[in-house]
This record gives structure tokens, sequence and C-alpha cells, in this order.
């Protein structure tokens, strides 16, 4: 399989896909787009990747190649290719295909169980996994009208549109199923992501429990990568 990934920031990278690609010995490309690397003719792949961001979705003004973005990704969800979105690229592809993001009253930032829905249950990404399934989470926007149709694959209290699927092979999830050890230290060894987690979670100490669930996490991150990697070849 040809993949195409998408990334906005250095510090949100494939991570636990890596292994993914490399056990099923994919070919990846990676474009950089906060680089300003251009998304290349889409014909050359077979699916699509797209991982999150600390930008919010309709900052095309300081990010002008979401722009871009956003045109390719309609394109190629609207012509039925699997796509797979996290976190920003989740909300990437709501907005592609006519929904509408918000900032929520409160950011969702720390490891919560999110319930599948009866569609959930038997979508090909989520085989294998628990219901409810806990998840990481690190985000202070969320899709706030769907595009049509779309159905909805996972909920909670927090955020309703945390998995979904738009037509029959185009997945987002709000949530962060690629963490791994080496990605979550370089996030909170970050100053700005650190300064972050504290202002949304309040303390210092409320920081660094979190960054210790989501480390105690990593094991069932591994499994939810997997299974949605798996859900994606299987698409094509």
């Amino acid at each position: 399989m040809k993949l195409l990934i998408l990334q906005h920031t250095d510090g949100e990278h494939p991570a636990a896909f890596t292994g993914q690609i490399a056990l099923a010995r994919d070919d990846a490309t990676i474009v950089r787009l906060h680089r300003g690397e251009i998304i290349p003719d889409l014909a050359l792949f077979d699916a699509m990747l797209v991982m999150g961001g600390p930008m919010d979705v309709w900052e095309e003004d300081t990010h002008p190649w979401l722009v871009a973005e956003k045109r390719a990704i309609a394109n190629w969800v609207g012509t039925g290719r699997p796509y797979l979105g996290v976190c920003l690229g989740h909300q990437l592809l709501v907005e592609a295909m006519g929904g509408r993001c918000r900032k929520m009253d409160r950011p969702e930032v720390g490891v919560f169980p999110i319930q599948l829905s009866e569609a959930g249950l038997v979508a090909p990404i989520f085989t294998g996994l628990p219901n409810p399934l806990r998840v990481m989470q690190w985000h202070g926007v969320e899709a706030d009208v769907l595009p049509a149709d779309t159905t909805l694959l996972a909920s909670n209290a927090a955020c309703r549109a945390q998995a979904i699927r738009v037509g029959t092979r185009a997945w987002g999830v709000q949530f962060h199923p690629e963490i791994d050890e080496g990605l979550l230290s370089f996030w909170m060894g970050d100053p700005a992501n650190r300064a972050a987690a504290i202002d949304w979670l309040g303390s210092a100490q409320a920081a660094d429990e979190f960054a210790a669930d989501s480390a105690a996490h990593v094991p069932m991150a591994a499994r939810q990568t997997a299974a949605l990697y798996s859900g994606l070849r299987a698409a094509i």
C-alpha cells in the first residue's frame, strides 16, 4: 500500500503508526505542511493518514496551507478513498466535507473512556478493542455540525463526536491512538506543551498526573493504533 501522511508540526508525527507501516511493508510518504512541503499528486496513493497539530482548523490566515489541505481531503474522500484522521485530522475531515468545528467550553485533556455506538462495535477500525474504550485526549476543539452521510462511531459526555465515519471509507478519531513513550516524552518535555497542560488542567501536579496516566496508557494505545491501521488497510 502507498500511504500519504499529512503532518502539521514536528511534534505530532506518525509515532506508533510507524511500526504498523513497517510491519505491513507499506510505502509511506510524509508531507510536512508546516515546513512548506506541497501535497503531491493524489493519484499516486492508496490511503491517506492525517495527523494532529496545535493549530485550529479555521486558522487559515496563520496557516494558509490549510486551504489546500482541506481541498485535497475533500477531493480524496469525495472519491471514496480510504482516509484516517487523528485529532486535527479528524476535525479537518469534518470541515472539508461540509461540517463545522468549534471551541469547546472546556478542553478535554487526559485518559478517559469513550463509548462505542452500535456502528462502532462493528467498525473495522475498532476490531478487537474493548467497549468502553479508554483513549488519550488532548484537544480544545470539537466537531459541532457533522457532514452529511456521517455515522457516529463513539462518544462521551465531554465530546459527542469521538469517532466518525464519513461515507463508507473515511474515518476520524478525536483522540490520540498514536502515542508511544518517545512521543509522550517529547510532548511533555516541551515547555510550551507543559505550560498548556498546566493551564488547561489547572496545576503542575495535574499535568504530571496526566503525563503518568498517558505513559501507563501506551500499551492500550498501541492496540488502538494497530486496529485503526488494519481497518484502513482493509478498506483498500
